[in-house]
């Protein structure tokens, strides 16, 4: 018997944590190779550390791209622009460490074969109008304000790097009230913690969270709690392309297959799979038909049909689960190639995916956030 009265916890970063800045950096990459050859491989890992970004990968491509300027005006744009950060854009060391895609691989993917196997989930609900679980777009919200906040001189003090998180107590299976949420954010030394806590709560966390969902006297607020956060970014934390996962899809609501999006190419179906199985979860609840949807697709490397599909409700459809799954895959072609072509995705739209989640966006480049399914599911289901 599902739950039905518990708490639920999201966390977000902003663009200024080690792990996003190297997501970036590889999503910038891709850019502007994808602009130049739309057809060309890209499988780009970056690290981040103090002084230091090293960029490794595969890439198979038939234009030039300045890996070293762009990693530098990634750094740039996120906000690392001075040495007293401990990491900025001018006076790092970019190290690069890239060879072309292996031919055995490509063997498989030239085809319209997929660029790996692998396990890619999709997931939609209607606890938001975005139809997003309502912890982790809280908690992008205020990360997105965070940032806002600091570019625009609004609590100049502020530096890149930040986290937040929220917990949302739900009743009968409903969003009741926000419990507590943290904001962590990195700051000049010279500030203290009441005044950031104060300047936090009142420009950052009130404009965001509604007021429907917050009760003063119960709410916790933790504002960089361990009373310091001057030492960030790249300098106090190492990051990776890939390691915030959950951020970039569903706060933990759901399954994940493990493969991350960032740095790759639309072949690759850890990318072009996931942002498939979202917009069919998310034209599954636009239609009516249930109000949560979960879709899982699984590939083999070199094979352009997909191994399994599965569609998973939560018990919330409207129409029998067969019949459900017979709608997909008469409205849904699952093959790379043609995932590709449905959404678009031969373009330079990555970097903007690379913070702040790659879901529940309301930006017309985010083609597998639409809704243009909805109707023709709902006509199929007989609603």
């Amino acid at each position: 018997m599902p739950k039905k009265n518990y708490f639920f916890t999201s966390e977000s970063v902003t663009e200024g944590h080690p792990d996003k800045v190297a997501d970036q950096i590889s999503d910038a990459i891709l850019d502007t190779i994808i602009g130049n050859d739309p057809n060309a491989r890209v499988a780009c890992e970056t690290l981040v550390t103090t002084g230091l970004a090293f960029i490794a990968g595969e890439i198979t491509t038939n234009c030039y791209a300045d890996i070293p300027s762009i990693v530098r005006n990634t750094i740039k744009d996120i906000g690392y622009t001075r040495a007293k950060y401990g990491f900025d854009y001018e006076t790092c060391s970019v190290i690069t460490s890239i060879h072309e895609q292996s031919q055995d691989i490509a063997m498989g993917v030239d085809p319209g074969g997929a660029g790996d196997q692998g396990l890619m989930f999709g997931y939609a609900c209607d606890e938001t109008e975005e139809l997003m679980p309502l912890s982790i777009m809280l908690s992008h919200k205020l990360a997105m304000k965070l940032a806002e906040v600091r570019k625009t001189d609004v609590l100049p003090y502020l530096r890149p790097d930040g986290k937040t998180q929220v917990t949302v107590e739900y009743k009968d299976g409903e969003p009741f009230r926000i419990d507590n949420i943290v904001v962590s954010s990195q700051h000049s030394p010279d500030i203290t913690l009441k005044e950031l806590k104060e300047d936090i709560i009142e420009k950052v966390i009130k404009p965001i969270i509604p007021t429907k969902l917050l009760d003063e006297e119960k709410i916790k607020y933790h504002v960089n709690p361990t009373g310091r956060f001057v030492v960030g970014g790249p300098m106090g934390d190492t990051g990776l392309t890939g390691r915030k996962i959950i951020v970039d899809s569903y706060g933990g609501v759901g399954r994940h297959g493990g493969g991350c999006f960032s740095g790759k190419d639309p072949t690759k179906v850890d990318r072009s799979g996931a942002y498939m199985a979202r917009y069919i979860a998310k034209n599954i609840v636009a239609s009516g038909i249930a109000t949560k949807a979960e879709v899982q697709i699984a590939y083999a490397i070199g094979i352009a049909e997909p191994l399994s599909i599965l569609v998973d409700t939560g018990g919330t459809s409207k129409i029998a689960h067969e019949k459900l799954v017979k709608i997909i895959r008469d409205n849904f072609d699952f093959r790379p190639n043609a995932i590709i072509e449905r959404l678009n995705l031969r373009r330079p739209i990555y970097k903007k995916t690379a913070a702040y989640g790659h879901f529940g966006r309301n930006d017309s480049d985010f083609t597998w956030e639409a809704t243009d399914m909805a109707e023709t599911l709902k006509k199929a289901a007989g609603l």
